[in-house]
């Protein structure tokens, strides 16, 4: 039977479809202070809807969502800096002016190696080649496998998006920044992502670490 894969743009309704804690975590979309205040009133679902909300009006698109036969199996958030104030608590952190931030990107354990962490890719690229967008940075990991709750447990792996195309700005043992040129590389190939997706499962398996955060694929 035909799988059908569609890519589409993250709306506030499809936030609430996002399967575990991501749908109401505000570690990227609010500071220290206002993500506390948040967690301890228990209203991450509603505070990050609302930060939606109020950035696809102003801004514009900032997220893409994968479903695999209507059921959503992964999705990626992106918006400028000043959109995502809790990327600042890190040593690498600015992201530099010219670029768009990628803060999440998430594909559920079950669609592993189903090309959603390229669809992803690809879709948040061509929405912001469309836009006039320079370049996309990411704060990324380099220990995935951290305790949940640490950095380690939210950020993008660096592997996959240096496996990908990226390039390293500011080197970090544990939090490096990492680039991509918008202007020189407008695709992916195929084989190359999907590679790269498979060597981080793979890694992931043999220690027994939880699925992957950032592509979770």
């Amino acid at each position: 039977m035909a799988v059908a894969r569609r890519l589409g743009p993250l709306t506030r309704d499809s936030l609430a479809e996002i399967p575990g804690p991501c749908g109401s975590c505000v570690r990227w979309e609010f500071d220290a202070v206002h993500r506390a205040r948040v967690e301890r009133d228990g209203i991450g679902a509603e505070a990050k809807a609302d930060w939606l909300s109020s950035t696809l009006l102003d801004w514009g698109s900032c997220g893409q969502v994968v479903r695999v036969d209507g059921v959503v199996a992964g999705y990626a958030l992106y918006a400028p800096p000043a959109y995502l104030p809790g990327l600042a608590a890190y040593a690498t952190a600015p992201v530099s002016a010219d670029a768009v931030a990628l803060s999440t990107m998430r594909v559920a354990a079950e669609y592993a190696g189903r090309g959603i962490a390229r669809m992803l890719i690809q879709g948040m690229a061509a929405d912001l080649v469309r836009r006039g967008v320079r370049a996309v940075e990411a704060i990324t990991t380099t220990h995935p496998a951290d305790v949940p709750g640490d950095a380690g447990g939210c950020l993008i792996p660096a592997d996959f998006l240096l496996a990908v195309g990226f390039n390293t700005i500011r080197a970090h043992p544990r939090t490096p920044r990492v680039r991509l040129d918008l202007r020189t590389t407008l695709t992916w190939r195929e084989d190359v992502v999907e590679a790269a997706m498979e060597r981080l499962l793979g890694r992931r398996q043999q220690v027994g670490a939880l699925p992957l955060q950032a592509p979770t694929e």
